[in-house]
């Protein structure tokens, strides 16, 4: 069993709770959006896996099983519904951002864009 991050809800992880999982833990922060939607506004260092690609490309772009994974979208939807494939494919530290990017804009925040 894996320890609750302060500042995770049932419907996922508040944006400051992700800033720590990232600088404490080393997450990987991956966006489920589509390409063209990735490269408007993305948070730094996020691997592109669209949605469709995401079950077989997720292994093959993060290989360490045992690290935090952070799941987003632009706003939370998308990668909920990608979150029991996480899981399925034995990412137990999956969790989703929250209220997707539209969260972490309102908490000021940076985005990228490509």
């Amino acid at each position: 069993m894996w320890p609750v991050v302060r500042g995770a809800t049932a419907s996922g992880l508040s944006a400051p709770a992700a800033v720590q999982l990232i600088n404490r833990e080393k997450a990987v922060v991956v966006d489920v959006s589509e390409t063209d939607e990735f490269a408007l506004a993305h948070i730094g260092g996020a691997k592109n896996i669209p949605v469709g690609d995401f079950e077989k490309r997720l292994p093959e772009m993060v290989k360490n099983k045992g690290l935090p994974l952070i799941l987003v979208c632009p706003n939370g939807a998308r990668a909920s519904r990608t979150l029991g494939i996480a899981k399925k494919l034995g990412y137990e530290q999956a969790q989703v951002l929250a209220g997707g990017l539209k969260s972490w804009k309102e908490a000021n925040l940076p985005l990228e864009k490509a």
